[in-house]
């Protein structure tokens, strides 16, 4: 958030820089002109260019559906029946937050500038509301209301939408006929181009961004031109410049200045430089059509170079912000003695990350396999090489916490993925290598899977599961029951309960209604899994399936499981550290 700040800070002064630039180029023409230019300085404080750049980057073309792949349900749901310490998520105590103090003492700083510019401003305005309370109102000067004041405050247009001009009561006597008519034109020329609208506009910017000195600059360069153009106005309609100068250096004589710049007087800016512009009676010329087309490609550039910048940094800005929010806040890895499981499942999207007590190297089957890019990836989930024996033996805990509710699919995934990287040092690289695998093909006499009827809808695991989800498993005495499931879920939940990956060679699309039943080897699937004993840390833990278990299953289904050798994908860990500290 600091560093947004600074960064918008650092934009606007460029912009501030480059309008005092283009001033220049100006400086013959209408002082209006000039004004409208630094009042759009003064509104880049209001308005960040990232604002628009957001704006552009809604334009984005990249088609939502190759953002994320498909989960197969069946094989999470038989994965998480069978392999109960791959269950990660679940919600618990919230972190003890961390105060940031160094960012609590710079808003207490910006908080009392800001009160002390805000209470100088009320205390003038109580000052202008008080007068107005104390006048009487006299004959309008057409629609504009004139009220007379008993003060000394000098004559000046009060109110932001309902503007009324605010005469001295003795003004007529101090002032000869001339002098007041020029006067009273230049208290009408900021009523009808709504000066103090735009004043207060700028007053806002210089309460909220007080200690930026250009800022002040800027405000004083709003009331020099919005003043010289008046006076070009004032002579504009053919009142004499020595009676309109000597009407301005009577009422200095005569009455205080305002200090509110959202109360326009006549006595304001550099009056000694006004006074010798008006007397030599020169107006500025208005802006020929070169500059006018200059200027408005100049308007329009400003707007739609950073919309531009977003529609074209589209795709890397939301890569960018999915990044930052693919991160933990916070998060504590710590040393365990025990296999424990995770706490009871939350369907909703949490903020709460909390494991269960195992290896580094089932964190890793975690984020690059089973849940790697937030789709389920059976085959690469069992087939993690490489790196030193403590990562198979030496049991861990995480606890961590996001900066927003995310998915179950994200946490165990991409996030758990950075935490990894971050605090153990982990690289590692994919190999794509033959290995044993079991090949379903359909057995001689065709299938006997019962066809799916009717329709259902995709699992969302952050949800309940539903009978109308597609690919639902309940498990009964003797085995499972899959509705709605294709060869593919079949597939993939097998390639977990089994020592080797299961490739569908049988070519079937649809979805069935199959019963497994796995009443040969229910002891197996009855007794919990654990991994190798640590004095064996090279080995693999036992299937909780057997092979014949599993061949007889699929032949009540007319399917035929048969070893052979695939293509298989293999995580390899490259560099690993243990965790210096919670």
């Amino acid at each position: 958030m600091t560093g947004e700040l600074i960064n918008h800070v650092w934009q606007s002064t460029i912009f501030a820089i480059v309008v005092g630039v283009i001033t220049i180029a100006f400086r013959k023409n209408r002082a209006r002109v000039r004004y409208w230019l630094w009042l759009s300085a003064s509104l880049k404080f209001l308005l960040p260019f990232s604002l628009l750049m957001s704006l552009g980057s809604r334009f984005e073309w990249t088609p939502a559906s190759d953002v994320m792949l498909a989960i197969p349900p069946a094989a999470l749901t038989i994965a998480q029946a069978t392999q109960p310490f791959l269950e990660t998520l679940s919600v618990g105590s919230p972190a003890p937050s961390v105060r940031d103090w160094t960012a609590i003492a710079i808003f207490a700083v910006w908080a009392c500038g800001f009160a002390g510019v805000m209470l100088t401003r009320f205390r003038e305005w109580r000052r202008i509301r008080a007068a107005v309370r104390a006048s009487t109102r006299i004959e309008g000067l057409g629609t504009l209301q004139v009220r007379s004041s008993p003060g000394l405050l000098e004559p000046g247009v009060v109110g932001l939408f309902r503007p009324i001009l605010l005469l001295p009561a003795d003004i007529a006597e101090r002032l000869q006929p001339p002098q007041l008519k020029a006067v009273l034109a230049h208290e009408l020329c900021h009523a009808r181009r709504r000066d103090n609208l735009t004043s207060a506009i700028h007053m806002i910017v210089e309460a909220l961004f007080w200690f930026h000195p250009l800022v002040w600059w800027i405000g004083a360069r709003l009331m020099e031109e919005r003043e010289r153009a008046c006076d070009e106005a004032v002579l504009s309609f053919g009142n004499e410049p020595h009676d309109y100068a000597e009407g301005i250096l009577n009422i200095c004589k005569s009455y205080l200045e305002s200090r509110l710049s959202c109360v326009s007087g006549v006595t304001g800016s550099n009056l000694k430089r006004r006074i010798q512009t008006i007397l030599t009676g020169r107006v500025a010329r208005d802006l020929n059509v070169p500059k006018k087309l200059a200027l408005a490609a100049m308007a329009i550039a400003a707007l739609a170079l950073p919309v531009t910048v977003g529609v074209i940094n589209a795709p890397r800005m939301l890569a960018q912000s999915q990044l930052a929010t693919l991160k933990f806040e916070s998060a504590s890895i710590k040393p365990c003695n025990a296999f424990r499981k995770a706490g009871a499942q939350d369907w909703s999207p949490a903020t709460i990350f909390q494991s269960q007590c195992t290896t580094l190297q089932r964190f890793i089957q975690q984020a690059y396999g089973l849940f790697a890019n937030g789709h389920w990836n059976p085959g690469s989930s069992l087939a993690v090489t490489g790196g030193p024996a403590w990562t198979r033996s030496d049991l861990y805990e995480i606890n961590a916490k996001a900066m927003v509710p995310q998915s179950r699919a994200t946490m165990n995934g991409p996030m758990l993925e950075a935490l990894l990287k971050s605090r153990f040092q982990l690289e590692v690289h994919r190999e794509s290598r033959q290995v044993p695998v079991y090949a379903l093909r359909v057995a001689e006499g065709g299938t006997k899977m019962q066809p799916f009827q009717g329709s259902c809808i995709p699992r969302d695991f952050d949800k309940p599961p539903s009978d109308a989800d597609c690919g639902t498993v309940r498990g009964y005495g003797n085995g499972f029951y899959m509705k709605a499931a294709t060869l593919a879920d079949l597939c993939a939940g097998f390639s977990v309960l089994l020592d080797r990956p299961v490739v569908d060679e049988t070519g079937i699309a649809g979805r069935f209604n199959m019963r497994l039943d796995m009443s040969e080897d229910r002891e197996s699937l009855d007794r919990p899994r654990s991994l190798p004993a640590v004095s064996d840390p090279a080995a693999s833990p036992p299937p909780p399936v057997s092979f014949d278990a599993a061949k007889a299953a699929m032949k009540n289904l007319g399917l035929n499981l048969e070893p052979t050798t695939g293509p298989g994908e293999f995580i390899v860990i490259d560099h690993v550290e243990k965790p210096s500290g919670s």
